[in-house]
């Protein structure tokens, strides 16, 4: 659900130091997350609101990058998640490109901490992320779109209700703040009345379903990953509906879009918005 008092992700350093970490209480069950050093001067309030906190031990984040035709943003793409300032692992899953995407990826492959997943054939974005799913071994496991609408920057804002114990799931909103560029409506109200007839369909309310900022502890993910049928953009809509069916506690926090176009390489269709209608009825 959406924190009313949620606000645009602060940047600031992320500490490498061994500071860097979770502490167990007594039980040697539940973690108190330790505030980041700002918070000193800042307040914990504000620094909890600003995303401003310490990592457990041992954190790793595995990014899933499904990539299909994406020469020109995919290295780009790589540099921006690479310089988030996390303890990252990157799954790059190619998807069948013909456009010289893969002797891209042959050359990031030698990048540390980062994998190079080929489909011989295009099956679909779907079927990407969940090979990519399959494949990841971080604490938490994220979606990143291989073009340049999301910033990564976004991650560490994302993933603190999941460290503070919060949230099982995180989900970035585009809507409901001021700070974005303007989308055409069309877009715009496709993706409201699809987020509308999920929340109806299960009892929870989402701004923005079609999000790609997704973010799971990789158990839940991985236990869902044998269940799951759809091999393209309805996948959103399926994973969606079965962990609310879970009763997984889920959790909004905007996050900075900057959309492309059509003319940019754009590839979600009006028939992927009737299989997400479809979807909903299905699953």
């Amino acid at each position: 659900m959406p924190s009313s008092d949620a606000q645009q992700p602060f940047s600031i350093p992320v500490p490498s130091s061994q500071d860097d970490a979770i502490q167990t209480n007594a039980s040697g069950q539940s973690p108190t997350v330790q505030m980041h050093p700002a918070a000193k001067w800042l307040g914990q309030d504000t620094a909890r609101r600003l995303g401003i906190f310490q990592l457990p031990e041992n954190f790793l984040l595995s990014v899933v990058i499904p990539v299909y035709n994406e020469v020109n943003t995919i290295e780009a793409v790589v540099e921006r998640v690479r310089s988030s300032g996390l303890p990252i692992e990157i799954i790059l899953v190619d998807d069948g490109s013909r456009d010289g995407s893969r002797d891209k990826l042959r050359q990031l492959e030698t990048v540390p901490n980062t994998r190079v997943i080929l489909h011989e054939k295009n099956k679909g974005k779907g079927a990407a992320i969940k090979t990519g799913f399959t494949h990841a071994t971080g604490d938490i496991v994220v979606i990143q779109d291989a073009d340049m609408e999301y910033d990564p920057q976004d991650f560490r804002y994302l993933i603190q209700p999941i460290i503070e114990g919060d949230a099982d799931v995180v989900y970035g909103t585009r809507y409901g703040h001021q700070d974005r560029p303007v989308a055409p409506l069309w877009h715009y109200a496709v993706n409201r009345i699809i987020s509308i007839l999920t929340s109806i369909k299960t009892g929870l309310y989402f701004s923005d379903v079609e999000t790609c900022y997704k973010l799971f502890p990789r158990k839940i993910i991985q236990d869902l990953v044998p269940k799951l049928r759809e091999n393209r953009f309805g996948i959103e809509i399926e994973v969606t509906i079965r962990l609310a069916r879970q009763k997984t506690r889920f959790y909004e926090r905007h996050i900075r879009y900057h959309r492309r176009s059509w003319d940019q390489g754009k590839k979600i269709g009006w028939k992927d918005g009737v299989r997400a209608l479809w979807c909903i009825l299905r699953y």
